[in-house]
């Protein structure tokens, strides 16, 4: 499926819940927000149905976020019926890993190709006040289950934030002697987030460069997006970066977003797509909903304008409600 300036869309982020077991600060309130009525969330039959068409247009990849994704139940089951589709190569997981040590096994046989870990420090005291919850412990069990599948991608997503005690080298470490590949993920300035500054990749490169020496670029893709990865010496994992801002990648983009209830969101800033479940659940048939995707994916903005502060068009929702 190629958009109106000459990208190849073949990668969709799929929310399966905006519900999570973490309040990070910048995300959510300590209260949390305002949940969807599990009514106006997709079915997995609904998600199904949306990845067969897609499938049929030319996607190969998705990703199954959140909130946090392994809260909903019986996710395998998703996942089991997404192997199932012709033409999609990879279903992968975002999660922030509290409860991955049990659901990573049926996972595994159910055939997900990776799972991203979300893990912002190593330090459990700089973990709690970052996710306001007291479950560090838990989220690195999940972590090291994890390792023991060989034949499963392996990721860490880090947001740094320059907070005192974070230590984001020996999140960075974490690479050195396992095969996982640690990526550093700028803010995104949307709600909560745009609070906060994040630590450039310029800025992490030059303290992983002093202590690390040179950072080799890695050539062969490790990901489903424009992330750029690179090794240093002697390290099993790679060390990527997502720089959405500072280093913009909108000409390469070949993702768009489905949230929790169903609006198909072809650019993180705007609120341009479609309402598919909407169309679903009036009984559209699969041709209309694949003309309206089509749509929807040739309307998709050329780029964001994050950084601009001229342009203050936004989409209202938050990260938790969009999906990560």
């Amino acid at each position: 499926m190629i958009d109106s300036y000459g990208r190849n869309i073949d990668y969709i982020r799929i929310s399966v819940t905006d519900r999570c077991n973490l309040r990070c600060i910048y995300c959510m309130p300590e209260e949390g927000v305002a949940l969807a009525d599990h009514r106006d969330v997709l079915s997995y039959e609904e998600i199904e149905k949306i990845c067969r068409i897609l499938a049929r247009m030319g996607f190969t990849k998705v990703k199954l976020t959140g909130g946090e994704p392994l809260v909903r139940k019986d996710l395998k089951d998703l996942v089991k019926q997404l192997k199932q589709i012709k033409g999609l190569e990879k279903i992968t997981l975002t999660s922030n890993g509290v409860l991955l040590k049990e659901a990573i096994g049926p996972l595994v046989q159910a055939g997900i190709s990776g799972v991203n870990v979300s893990l912002d420090t190593l330090s459990p005291g700089v973990f709690r006040e970052i996710t306001r919850k007291d479950v560090f412990g838990q989220v690195m069990v999940g972590l090291e289950e994890a390792l023991k599948y060989p034949e499963l991608s392996l990721k860490v997503n880090c947001v740094p934030m320059g907070i005192p005690g974070q230590e984001i080298l020996k999140v960075a470490d974490l690479a050195r002697e396992n095969c996982i590949h640690v990526r550093f993920i700028e803010m995104m300035p949307i709600g909560y987030g745009k609070q906060y500054r994040c630590l450039t990749q310029d800025e992490i490169m030059n303290q992983l460069t002093e202590v690390y020496g040179t950072m080799h670029p890695v050539c062969e893709p490790l990901g489903n997006g424009p992330a750029c990865y690179y090794k240093p010496e002697k390290f099993r994992g790679s060390i990527g970066f997502i720089s959405a801002v500072s280093h913009k990648f909108c000409s390469e983009c070949n993702r768009i977003r489905l949230t929790s209830q169903g609006f198909l969101k072809t650019c993180l800033q705007y609120d341009t797509g479609r309402d598919l479940r909407r169309l679903l659940r009036e009984g559209a048939a699969e041709e209309t909903l694949q003309e309206e995707i089509a749509k929807a994916i040739l309307e998709k903005p050329r780029e964001h304008h994050f950084a601009d502060p001229e342009i203050q068009e936004e989409d209202g929702r938050m990260m938790c409600q969009i999906g990560g």
